[in-house]
């Protein structure tokens, strides 16, 4: 896959692209022209990539996993991934217009200092999938040392696994963007190959015609279970929401809007490849409990060699994706971090999360609830974010965006305290209805989950709460005109007043650190 590099129009001239092995030295400010060197097809590839792996592997084996038949879970992994691709599709426009990433962006409507809630959205799908792609990826290389070399399975053996192959990830991350890149260009090829082995693996053995019958519907009946299974798919796509700027800021400002939303519509599209993968081998071990290490045992052993080659870089790949980004944004958060100091705590804490819950959580509960969580919680925030962008004609003032980041207070985007209510109030709102409608057991089941029928309503529900509330919040109390830009908002009312001064906060820790570094 390759394209022009230069997307912008002729007279932006661009600085050559730095290399894979340069440490990236740019954080969350907004990015120059000069060094907005990647395209669209970039923003494809780093999402097929990050996806391309055995985390999404084992999230493709949920709907076999919940009592599906073969067909009802390919139907299910269908309709998941397309309706989480929809939602995520327009969160790839802010990058190239903002230059930084989507947390930071997200202050135009939930203000300089509500874009936490961003950050905190990326810090947990960071732990979810950082933590599930090192997990599934060093069960199945302990899982393939065990068939290949005897070497007898122990906790002792996957934490080792689990450190080695986290370490390197943080590694990767600690390098930046380029090399980032790098390995997810890998991912897209060496992967997908291997997946597609499987079909000269399995052959004699798979059985589209799998159906373990009535009894076996998690959830009691098929509807609830098959909207279950569709839910945990679409967290897939959902998750790159926090993420999706953290790579397309360095899209030239002057590509087209289609290409953007063609680029993430079919990056995500391509996760068939390992989704199906998921469904169809979960056939092959079903009732087994640990999937990754039954898979290696019941491989032909040439195939089992590749699928430690498979899980390896899968490892790297989503780690990669997920922590990068959240070490990128907290070091903006907590400004005495740095980007690198930032990625290395959060990896040491994901680390952690992942030993504990190997040693004393079930994996099933523990993907489910968090997969959960970033549905209900990331859905309705992309849902106002994507508002916001509608009404606001795609418009944003860069500078005034990064007044938190600087130790400033005031500018467009200060709202009250630095806080856009009409933003947070709707989302807060929306998360908290779609929560008490969710249904994934054991661990989150809202008062109002048997309210459907069984049927999960948590995404339809904060899903239309989203809506209605923010757009509620924006007719009947208009925002600022000077929000807007020049040509003014798009088919909401607004309100005369005029922007805060931008002034130095010398009591945040922004600018104290700031200061002490200009002063190096």
């Amino acid at each position: 896959m390759s394209t022009p590099r230069n997307e912008a129009s002729p007279a932006t001239g661009l600085n050559p692209r730095p290399k894979a092995t340069e440490v990236e030295v740019l954080g969350i400010d907004t990015i120059p022209d000069a060094d907005r060197t990647s395209t669209w097809v970039d923003l494809l590839r780093i999402q097929f990539g990050g996806a391309n792996t055995f985390a999404t592997i084992l999230l493709g084996t949920f709907p076999i996993l919940l009592g599906l038949s073969f067909w009802q879970a390919v139907a299910a992994t269908l309709c998941g991934l397309l309706v989480g691709t929809l939602f995520l599709m327009p969160m790839g426009l802010f990058g190239p217009k903002t230059g930084t990433n989507n947390a930071v962006s997200s202050g135009a409507f939930f203000g300089v200092r509500g874009r936490v809630v961003g950050s905190f959205l990326s810090l947990l799908t960071a732990i979810a999938f950082y933590s599930i792609s090192v997990w599934v990826s060093g069960d199945a290389i302990v899982g393939a040392l065990n068939r290949l070399g005897g070497v007898p399975d122990s906790i002792g053996l996957r934490t080792l696994i689990y450190g080695v192959i986290g370490l390197i990830v943080i590694v990767v991350v600690i390098y930046g963007y380029q090399f980032m890149l790098l390995v997810n260009k890998t991912a897209v090829y060496a992967n997908t190959l291997l997946i597609l082995l499987a079909i000269a693996a399995f052959s004699g053995t798979f059985d589209a015609g799998y159906n373990p019958g009535e009894q076996a519907f998690a959830l009691g009946s098929f509807w609830p279970t098959f909207v279950l299974a569709a839910l945990i798919v679409a967290s897939n796509p959902i998750s790159f929401g926090a993420f999706l700027g953290d790579w397309s800021r360095y899209i030239p400002r002057a590509t087209p809007k289609r290409k953007i939303l063609l680029g993430t519509f079919f990056g995500q599209m391509l996760t068939l490849v390992p989704f199906l993968f998921g469904v169809a081998t979960a056939t092959l071990v079903a009732g087994d409990q640990d999937y990754v290490f039954a898979l290696m045992q019941t491989s032909p052993i040439w195939y089992a060699v590749l699928l430690m080659v498979v899980a390896f870089i899968g490892g790297l790949s989503t780690g990669t994706t997920s922590l990068y980004g959240t070490g990128l944004d907290f070091s903006s958060v907590f400004p005495r971090f740095t980007r690198v100091q930032a990625t290395i705590a959060i990896g040491v804490v994901a680390f952690l999360f992942i030993l504990s819950g190997r040693l004393f959580f079930d994996l099933l509960g523990i993907v489910n609830a968090f997969v959960g969580a970033i549905v209900v919680t990331t859905t309705p925030w992309m849902v106002i974010m994507t508002i916001g962008f509608i009404v606001r004609r795609g418009h944003f003032d860069a500078t005034n965006l990064q007044v938190f980041n600087k130790g400033q207070t005031g500018g467009l985007y200060w709202f009250s305290a630095g806080v856009n209510w009409r933003g947070m109030v709707a989302w807060i709102a929306s998360a908290a209805i779609g929560l008490m409608f969710a249904n994934y057991p054991p661990i989150i089941v809202g008062p109002f989950a048997d309210l459907g029928g069984g049927v999960d309503l948590s995404l339809v529900s904060a899903v239309i709460a989203a809506i209605v509330l923010y757009v509620g919040a924006l007719v009947i109390f208009p925002e600022p005109r000077f929000v807007f830009g020049e040509e003014g908002s798009l088919g909401v009312p607004t309100s005369n007043a005029a922007p805060q001064e931008i002034v130095l906060d010398h009591t945040s820790t922004a600018a104290k650190v700031a200061l002490a570094r200009s002063a190096k």
